[in-house]
């Protein structure tokens, strides 16, 4: 009896061990295998080394593989008060030689960050170095929520909200402003690597449903966004509504994921988060419909 694809689920947005998550991406398909999800992407944060991995290893799977990235930008010059934005990137061709020397730009800025919190962290008093971070946490891009893993690990935290609320937040003691690249240069690079450009968790930009959000994606769509992330954890069904309405409106492609991290988020599990958010396997479908149809205009 063939496999029903309207009940499949799947996880469009997947951190591993190349950025910030718990698992390998080997293990994560695994895991995926296990759970039955039909698609995933791994979006590590400024690389693609996971999805490499995968590529490499040629595995047979039930499971459908998108490549994935997202990408640390600056808003656009007209939101100067929007904070963390980030833009995934589906579909890329992670050889591509353009995206490949950008994401080591954004790497190296964020190994250049870590001492700088470390020291920040000393100066409160606090004993920490990056070389047991980095033997607490072992191979892996490190970052700032593997300093929280390890100030929890030693008992100066009670959990990792607690090290960002408490000291490697935004505007809190130990934290160091990052480098991000223009906004519309990251949705060139994503378009240029044959991917398809999404705005990731609208909802944590905090403009709720304001004439300014709008305003927001008004302009992103004329800089070459294509997607909106509708589908998240800590959307609230009014703006999962919202958002759709949105995406439909700038016909923009729907997309969604849970931000797995693995150890580093226990609360969300691979394909599902809180309550009965999941993901439908037609969201997939329609991704893959954009860019076969994008690439049969191009070849034309």
């Amino acid at each position: 009896m063939g496999c029903n694809h309207n009940d499949l689920k799947i996880d469009l947005h997947i951190h591993s061990t190349a950025s910030d998550g718990s698992l390998t991406s080997s293990e994560i398909l695994t895991l995926a295998e296990k759970m039955g999800l039909g698609a995933i992407s791994i979006t590590d944060h400024d690389a693609v080394d996971g999805n490499k991995e995968l590529l490499q290893q040629k595995l047979r799977t039930t499971v459908n593989f998108l490549t994935g990235v997202e990408i640390s930008a600056l808003p656009p010059s007209s939101f100067p008060t929007i904070g963390s934005f980030h833009i995934l990137g589906y579909g890329i061709n992670v050889e591509d030689n353009t995206l490949n020397q950008k994401l080591i730009t954004l790497q190296n800025a964020r190994k250049n960050r870590n001492p700088k919190i470390i020291s920040k962290l000393n100066a409160l008093g606090i004993e920490i170095s990056l070389n047991r971070v980095k033997e607490f946490c072992g191979d892996c891009q490190l970052g700032r929520p593997h300093i929280a893993r390890y100030l929890v690990e030693t008992g100066l935290v009670t959990s990792i909200n607690e090290a960002f609320d408490k000291y490697l937040g935004k505007g809190k003691a130990a934290y160091v402003e990052k480098f991000r690249i223009p906004c519309r240069q990251a949705l060139q690079i994503i378009t240029d690597a044959g991917g398809m450009s999404v705005l990731a968790h609208p909802y944590l930009l905090n403009l709720g449903k304001d004439a300014v959000f709008e305003k927001l994606i008004s302009t992103l769509k004329s800089m070459g966004l294509q997607g909106i992330e509708v589908y998240y954890p800590e959307h609230p069904p009014e703006m999962v509504r919202f958002y759709t309405h949105i995406a439909h409106q700038y016909n923009l492609v729907i997309t969604g994921g849970t931000d797995f991290h693995g150890d580093i988020k226990p609360e969300i599990q691979l394909g599902s988060g809180p309550g009965n958010f999941a993901v439908p396997f037609e969201i997939y479908e329609n991704i893959i419909n954009f860019l076969d149809q994008r690439l049969e205009n191009l070849v034309r």
